[in-house]
């Protein structure tokens, strides 16, 4: 890609951003800082931090793309069966599927965040140095995660053919790469706090950060080598304070109200218009009302409360569907069922939910409005308090951290309590889903059914079980992972929990990672001459973690 005046256009950008209480994602160019005058308006020597927060809008808005159904993270929510849209809802990818966030990764994030490390570090500027390495460190683990094998230590570096490395190795430099990162947050650490758009500058969270992604990663390696997952994590838990452990920690990106330039979550932008973002996941919502969980009214918004499957007049409003399914979509853009408040910044569903029994203690229809909802779709949307997109990306959070620590504990012999873990995580995530939904004008899950919710968890894990227990924890992780589907789907491809429906008519099998971009495929000369069989085996092939059947 030809790269030219990179830096003045971040500036130009940055400029009516930083104004922003809240922010978007905007695309940011990926050219390289090449001015050669004095204009201070074009400047020769990159501001770090002006750059820092162009590397944090990129890495998100390509992870989250511009839907439920773009970037890695819409493609993971389809195959982890939390939402039902688009070919991957039948398991079918292409080179061109995710071929924006593989570009935007690597001639925008990447190259960047090599530039804040080395001029941070000739300039001495450790906080940014620090920062850069744990989101780069981040970064490549997700891109490990879902692609495999993917250029690494020749990529932002000017090699116009990047070799394609080894998964494994590649998460043993990450390891080498996080705790060099906190190892600069001692150095000194200084950073504005308009620039960083995760944290603040705050030099804690951070660390929590750098600790809790190593936490995962080591969670993520536990079946290939059980030995260094047991002591590392051993060693993290032991470390007082050191981890993520509150929401006021979670590594999560919020996002705006505004509308140019757009700051709203993708989410909403895609389903809270005329075209929609596709259909919700049945099996989500099967589940949750068979689960008598609370978060059904966050998660799902009704248009129409009689609307069921394929459109028909006998359904209770929860129309989406269910996975696999290829039929052609009727004129239905007014009454299917949409993403809602949580994690979106939508709206929240107080309609009644006229299937729910004397059995249904915590979700229920206590204050319901009969008849239709109170934040009816054609009444409320961009009108009343909430349904203005403020939602959040949640990456790395509390209540994440809590269900790895919780599945170590059972698998291995970490000495923390399990069940302990499993309700605070459970928490943990519902006290989330109350500030996204009290910040966007919806109601919250009283303190009591909190309370009660969580209790009736602890029972269920007492009377599970080795294999129930197991199944319990990663149920509960994968409800709490909506909004983010790359974690849901690593979870599936590690433990194959939980089960997922079967597809209807899937037209592919299973995909164990994602496809690579087909322009990199054929423009870069070490695959050239193997890209089709190269690509292909992406399709059937497991991620070095994933020792599965």
């Amino acid at each position: 890609m030809k790269k030219a005046n990179h830096y003045s256009h971040i500036l130009k950008n940055l400029r009516s951003y930083l104004g922003l209480a809240l922010v978007g994602v905007f695309t940011i160019s990926c050219e390289k800082f090449v001015d050669i005058n004095d204009d201070p308006n074009n400047p020769t020597e990159p501001t770090l931090n002006l750059l820092l927060p162009a590397t944090q809008l990129s890495l998100v808005g390509h992870f989250s793309g511009s839907s439920a159904t773009g970037g890695l993270n819409g493609g993971a929510t389809t195959v982890s069966q939390h939402v039902a849209s688009g070919n991957l809802n039948r398991w079918s990818q292409t080179g061109n599927t995710f071929s924006t966030p593989w570009a935007g990764f690597y001639t925008e994030t990447i190259p960047d965040l090599e530039t804040i490390i080395s001029v941070g570090t000739e300039q001495e500027e450790w906080g940014y140095v620090a920062i850069a390495k744990l989101q780069k460190a981040y970064l490549y683990s997700i891109m490990v995660d879902v692609w495999g094998d993917i250029p690494y230590s020749q990529a932002g570096g000017g090699y116009p053919n990047p070799a394609f490395e080894n998964g494994q190795k590649i998460y043993d430099s990450l390891f080498d790469l996080i705790d060099e990162g906190l190892s600069d947050i001692g150095k000194g650490f200084s950073v504005t706090s308009s620039a960083d758009l995760f944290f603040q500058g705050s030099a804690e969270k951070w660390s929590r950060m750098g600790k809790s992604l190593k936490l995962k990663l080591l969670n993520q390696i536990r079946l290939v080598d059980a030995v260094r997952a047991e002591t590392g994590i051993k060693a993290l838990i032991a470390d007082a304070d050191g981890l993520i452990d509150d929401n006021r920690h979670d590594f999560t990106f919020q996002y705006g109200t505004t509308v140019s330039p757009n700051a709203r979550h993708p989410w909403f932008v895609s389903w809270y218009n005329t075209g929609r973002g596709g259909y919700v996941s049945m099996p989500l919502i099967d589940r949750l009302k068979a689960q008598d969980d609370p978060r059904l009214r966050y998660y799902i918004f009704r248009m129409d409360e009689r609307r069921g499957l394929a459109n028909s007049t006998n359904g209770e409003g929860y129309y989406g569907r269910y996975p696999g399914d290829g039929t052609a979509s009727p004129a239905d853009l007014n009454t299917r069922a949409i993403v809602g408040i949580y994690p979106a910044g939508g709206l929240y569903d107080n309609g009644t939910i006229p299937s729910l029994t004397e059995q249904h203690v915590y979700l229920n229809n206590d204050g319901a409005v009969s008849g239709t909802t109170n934040n009816s779709f054609k009444v409320a949307l961009f009108t009343n308090g909430d349904g203005n997109g403020a939602g959040i990306l949640p990456l790395i959070t509390n209540f994440m951290v809590k269900f790895i620590r919780a599945e170590a504990a059972l698998t291995l012999n970490t000495g923390e309590d399990a069940k302990q873990l499993l309700k605070d995580g459970v928490e943990a995530h519902l006290t989330l889903v109350n500030a996204v939904s009290a910040s966007n004008g919806g109601q919250t899950i009283p303190p009591a059914n909190i309370n009660g919710f969580v209790y009736r968890i602890g029972e269920q894990f007492d009377a599970a079980d080795a294999a129930g227990k197991m199944e319990l924890l990663m149920m509960q992780k994968w409800i709490a992972l909506y909004g983010n589907g790359v974690e849901a789907y690593n979870d599936y491809r590690r433990t194959g929990l939980p089960e997922l429906a079967d597809l209807l008519a899937p037209l592919d099998e299973y995909p164990m990672r994602f496809y690579y971009s087909e322009t990199e495929l054929t423009s870069n000369e070490t695959v050239i001459a193997i890209r089709d069989e190269f690509q292909r085996k992406q399709q059937f092939t497991p991620v070095f973690w994933d020792v599965n059947d």
